[in-house]
């Protein structure tokens, strides 16, 4: 696969070079004989204006639609020039739109594998399969075949210590939501893998798009190791008698923050592609936006690892403890949040530690993200970037809500697993601010007045 994707990025890429120098050159002159006329409307004349933005436009119809469709128009403006800009896919706004629709539809793709990769989880079926093949196999269809595997399943801790006693038909449920989740990433890499073959054929892939994508494919394909080699420790015996087979909360930590980096990579190069300018009407938003983005760049830190420390709270089922809240049980701070030597493994092991330190750091991502609202609500900037701060404000409210209402449910499925996708949607929209803050190129800079028209709508 990677052989044949560096080969067709080579043979591409004097050909994409050629086409670069002369759209680059072409569109100089149009930018230079018609400097006069550069504003928002002329720019939306062009072919590529009204598809530069087309991906993002059809996920953000509604009440923001006029506004998204101003921000697309605004970007095209350098599209014309392409100076200091270099497009990530080559073909036209054709290729451009369907390259973006490929994108955003794996980055979907991977957002319900993290949402079924919990469900998993909660219904503690992930350790229902006792053994893994890189290629998959077919599940079993006969009652022999079923038979079997119960008597595979039966020799794992888990069966011996918590679900002895349980029937075929039990069995089954948790064989097939673990069965699911792995033939659905399997699918995953198809749905990846034929489009990205097909479009590096047909020339729309730059080198750089083809090295960014190639990466994320590589660390999809290392997702099924890391995966199985997570569930491998929750095969092996408990350290004591008491306790319950789980698999290693570093290593579900490992899991899920390989599933957050690639749909992370997924939803960036999509917006990337269709998105290759950042919304900017006016040299004042451009300067408004730096301001937020000192602000944003943080914050995104923040909730960044208030997601990862969620991991280390389902890898100990912290979450099945001190069940009440604003206090721990009756305390504030339990007394036994550093008991385990060396000091540090409190804070990946411990249960209370744990559980302290998600709810610590929930906490300082709504005062974050209130603090990053409070400081830029009378900053001029583009209303894009107040529709955005102030829809990250709303989620993490429903985001923290969740949290509290599925600590004092005890955890119910669909609580579990609501939460687990409002932490990457309010990862999704801090990414979505981020590109929206980016600087804009040196062509589109040159176009821009200093304060927007007044008329924006």
């Amino acid at each position: 696969m990677f052989r044949a994707v560096g080969s067709a990025l080579k043979r591409n890429k004097e050909a994409f070079n050629g086409i670069a120098r002369g759209f680059t050159t072409s569109s100089h002159r149009v930018f230079t004989s018609n400097i006069t006329a550069a504003s928002v409307t002329s720019a939306s004349s062009s072919p590529l204006a009204g598809n530069s933005f087309y991906g993002l436009r059809s996920l953000l119809k509604g009440q923001n639609a006029s506004m998204f469709r101003k921000m697309s128009t605004v970007a095209s403006i350098s599209s014309e020039s392409k100076e200091g800009l270099k497009l990530l896919v080559t073909g036209g706004p054709q290729a451009q739109k369907w390259v973006g629709i490929w994108l955003f539809g794996s980055a979907a793709w991977v957002f319900s594998m993290v949402v079924l990769g919990g469900v998993t989880r909660l219904t503690r079926s992930g350790l229902s399969m006792t053994d893994w093949k890189f290629t998959g196999e077919f599940p079993p269809l006969s009652a022999e075949a079923w038979s079997k595997e119960f008597q595979k399943y039966k020799q794992s801790p888990e069966y011996k210590r918590v679900n002895k006693g349980m029937n075929l038909e039990d069995f089954k449920f948790i064989y097939w939501m673990e069965y699911a989740h792995r033939m659905w990433g399997r699918g995953l890499g198809i749905m990846f893998a034929l489009p990205f073959s097909f479009f590096l054929r047909k020339g729309y892939i730059t080198l750089r798009l083809g090295v960014q994508l190639s990466g994320l494919f590589a660390l999809g394909a290392g997702q099924g190791f890391i995966g199985w080699w997570m569930v491998k420790s929750g095969l092996e015996e408990p350290p004591s008698e008491y306790s319950q087979p789980r698999v290693s909360p570093y290593r579900l930590a490992a899991h899920l923050t390989s599933a957050f980096a690639i749909y992370c990579g997924l939803f960036w190069t999509a917006l990337s592609v269709v998105m290759p300018e950042p919304p900017a009407e006016s040299l004042t938003w451009v300067r408004g936006a730096a301001k937020v983005k000192k602000l944003a760049l943080p914050v995104s830190l923040i909730v960044g690892i208030t997601a990862i420390s969620g991991a280390f709270v389902a890898g100990n089922d912290a979450g099945r403890a001190f069940n009440t809240f604003p206090k721990m049980g009756d305390t504030w701070i339990p007394d036994n949040i550093f008991e385990m030597k060396p000091l540090l493994r409190n804070f990946f092991e411990n249960t209370a530690t744990v559980q302290l330190d998600h709810r610590l750091l929930a906490t300082t991502t709504l005062i974050a993200i209130g603090t990053m609202w409070w400081f830029t609500r009378k900053l001029d900037i583009h209303p894009a970037v107040k529709a955005l701060i102030g829809s990250t404000v709303g989620m993490t409210a429903v985001q923290v809500t969740l949290g509290v209402s599925t600590l004092l449910s005890y955890v119910p499925v669909s609580l579990g697993s609501a939460h687990q996708a409002g932490a990457l949607t309010l990862l999704t929209l801090m990414l979505l601010l981020n590109h929206t803050l980016r600087r804009p190129s040196p062509s589109l800079l040159k176009s821009l007045p200093q304060v927007a028209k007044s008329n924006f709508s």
